[in-house]
């Protein structure tokens, strides 16, 4: 089941999404928002799946879907936290900005606490109040959970999962390093998140979703130019399990809890950081990693930060070719 949310007061109208990103049908006289479907999902989840079919056979009335048109799945959440499962993300952005690597980094999860009152759209604009602070995309996976128990098992964990998409979790890259020498985390250096236009259920992916991971490419391409091409199911140390289990350690999580893979990032199969789409690797799914691949490579970074007018976009394609979530696509702008 494909779900997606248009535009009404704060939290959005629900509808369900056919298969192939071209229909939906109103679902808000069954249940009005996404968050209430996660309030009672065991009650309204089996009667938008009926709805699903009904609109997959064309017994339903449907309407055109446009991606451009939707708004973040979830407007606002609950919680909105980021974890970093990928070790080679880890460390070469604490490289990039000289910080050493936290004990215990292969084996406990890093995780921030992300605003989670204005999540965006896909097609919204990144806001950028000045170029100097260094903007970068971080293109990720990330799951909705139900209510999930305080210590809950990393294998218990998964069974919370409800919803899988995408994120654009936007940073500021010039801003984290005062930030951070507060030792009191990520506020002005992260603003507004940018999501997928449509989250699924885990059983929609079929054998592409297993292990707690997501395995297949995550396609980032900047500027119309391929950036990053890295499988999601690849080098990623923390499962989604792990990473549900870390952050309700110590409390419960409500549902509608959003929490994201970190950065997708592979190593190049010859063991190094990573190569360049253009130089034949798998590329990059922020600038600050290519740009510490130069450092390491030619002595210093090359590639810029975002600027007004860049346009990013963030996909995943199942091996058909069929866009699973639809696009993040949007550019820089003013704010």
């Amino acid at each position: 089941m494909k779900l997606a949310s248009l535009p009404r007061l704060r939290d959005g109208r629900l509808i369900v999404v056919s298969n192939d990103l071209a229909w939906y049908a109103d679902a808000d006289h069954i249940v009005p928002t996404m968050q209430a479907l996660l309030d009672q999902w065991n009650q309204f989840a089996p009667v938008l799946e009926a709805l699903a079919i009904e609109l997959e056979h064309g017994a339903i009335p449907r309407k055109r879907f446009h991606e451009r048109e939707a708004a973040a799945p979830l407007p606002r959440a609950y919680q909105w936290a980021d974890g970093s499962a990928y070790l080679n993300h880890t460390a070469l952005v604490r490289q990039a900005r000289g910080a050493e690597l936290p004990p215990g980094f292969a084996t406990d999860p890093l995780m921030y606490q992300g605003g989670s009152d204005d999540l965006r759209g896909a097609r919204d604009p990144i806001l950028l109040a000045d170029e100097a602070w260094d903007c970068d995309f971080e293109a990720e996976i990330v799951v909705v959970t139900d209510d999930v128990p305080q210590g809950v098992s990393p294998a218990d964990a998964l069974d919370y999962i409800r919803l899988i998409g995408l994120v654009n979790d936007v940073s500021l890259r010039n801003l984290v390093r005062n930030e951070l020498a507060k030792d009191y985390g990520f506020v002005q250096s992260k603003p507004a998140s940018h999501f997928s236009p449509v989250f699924v259920t885990p059983a929609e992916l079929g054998a592409h979703w297993r292990g707690g991971k997501l395995h297949l490419p995550l396609l980032v391409d900047l500027n119309g130019q391929h950036f990053g091409r890295a499988d999601a199911g690849e080098d990623c140390t923390f499962d989604f399990g792990v990473l549900i289990a870390h952050l309700a350690k110590t409390r419960r999580l409500m549902a509608g809890s959003i929490i994201g893979s970190g950065t997708v990032s592979n190593r190049d199969p010859d063991g190094s950081a990573g190569r360049p789409v253009a130089q034949g690797g798998r590329g990059f799914s922020c600038i600050t990693e290519q740009r510490m691949v130069e450092t390491i490579t030619e002595g210093a970074p090359v590639t810029p930060f975002l600027r007004y007018g860049d346009t990013v976009r963030i996909e995943m394609r199942d091996p058909k070719g069929h866009s699973l979530f639809g696009a993040i696509e949007h550019e820089v702008a003013h704010c």
